[in-house]
């Protein structure tokens, strides 16, 4: 853990500075420019610690089949995620070392992420310093290729803002080849380009309780269309529910953007499409609660999270700013000691980064 709590530290401090050192500026939302070069110093520290590792989930996993299976762009067959298949062909001309597809899958999904973030983020720092105290990086770590379809989804979002659904639709179908999950985005594109907090936001929470509820029923439907898919497999999983308290760490930006969603919309109008992305981020992890599983399609709605707690504190009138904002980073903290310290023990190994 003590590589995780520098990288933390290291990152928080980095992208701080950024901010700190930021300049006013009539493009983006947030009004001002953060330092490039210590945002992208904050996304070197995130890129080395994910690129460098030869742990954490299913890591060994991908290594392993990077080092036995037949990569071969002659026999390359364009069905599942052949993506993926061509990036790791594509590697194997580079080395045969394993390495290097976890190095650079770490380093295409956390530059992406770090440079969208430093777009649409009013405090860069927050964002961070969220992204890898709630999990968020850990994860990314875990789930290689569908973490690696959202980075590029993410960095798309521009043109769900902007109303352009043709390059947003290339995009999704781009992030598909990594992990065909990815199309889910396309008809959430329209689901999400609309005034939040309306009647549509109360028929949204009031299907995902209808579905948490009505589990059983759903479940079986969902697995029965998977059919001999290789996501069929996820049917035999049953290790019970997402954790409670993830889905109350998950729900503080939708809630602080419920009650400043007067202000928000004031201070940046199309905040509301990324209102609507995290809601959903919130409808699918309540969902989860009754099997873990369903907390991966989660991953594709967790980033907006983080764009909306950068502006959480903003929300508030200035005299309680400090306090929300500490509030925030001790709250985060405590979460990470207790997720990654005491719930799963979790110790960083790398071969190049020892401490």
């Amino acid at each position: 853990m003590t590589i995780l709590y520098m990288n933390l530290a290291a990152v928080y401090l980095l992208a701080f500075m950024s901010r700190y050192l930021s300049t006013r500026t009539a493009i983006g939302p947030a009004g001002i420019r953060p330092s490039y070069y210590f945002g992208l110093l904050a996304a070197a520290s995130l890129c080395l610690v994910s690129g460098l590792r030869r742990n954490i989930g299913d890591t060994f996993f991908y290594m392993h089949s990077y080092v036995v299976e037949d990569f071969s762009l002659e026999n390359l067959s364009l069905s599942g995620d052949f993506g993926f298949t061509i990036l790791q062909a594509l590697l194997h001309r580079i080395t045969d070392d394993p390495q290097i597809l976890i190095f650079v899958t770490g380093v295409a999904t956390n530059a992406l992420i770090v440079v969208v973030l430093l777009k649409y983020s009013r405090m860069i720092e927050l964002a961070l310093f969220v992204y890898i105290a709630s999990g968020m990086f850990t994860v990314s770590m875990n789930g290689i290729r569908q973490y690696l379809a959202a980075a590029i989804i993410f960095a798309g979002l521009k043109y769900v803002l902007n109303g352009d659904w043709k390059k947003y639709f290339c995009i999704v179908l781009f992030a598909s080849t990594f992990h065909k999950t990815a199309l889910i985005l396309l008809p959430i594109y329209f689901l999400v380009r609309r005034e939040a907090w309306t009647k549509m936001t109360l028929m949204l929470l009031g299907v995902a309780v209808m579905l948490a509820l009505g589990f059983n029923l759903v479940s079986n439907i969902l697995f029965a269309a998977l059919g001999d898919t290789k996501y069929s497999v996820y049917s035999e999983f049953n290790e019970g529910g997402a954790n409670v308290i993830r889905l109350a760490v998950n729900m503080v930006p939708i809630v602080i953007a419920y009650l400043g969603r007067h202000k928000l919309r004031q201070l940046w109008p199309k905040s509301d499409y990324i209102v609507n992305l995290a809601l959903l981020s919130n409808v699918i992890m309540l969902i989860a609660t009754q099997n873990w599983i369903f907390a991966r399609l989660n991953i594709y709605f967790d980033l907006y999270n983080l764009i909306l707690i950068s502006w959480g504190v903003k929300l508030f009138v200035e005299k309680h700013r400090s306090l929300i904002y500490y509030g925030m980073i001790a709250f985060y903290a405590v979460y990470f000691f207790f997720e990654h310290d005491i719930i799963l023990n979790l110790h960083y190994q790398s071969d190049y980064i020892r401490f």
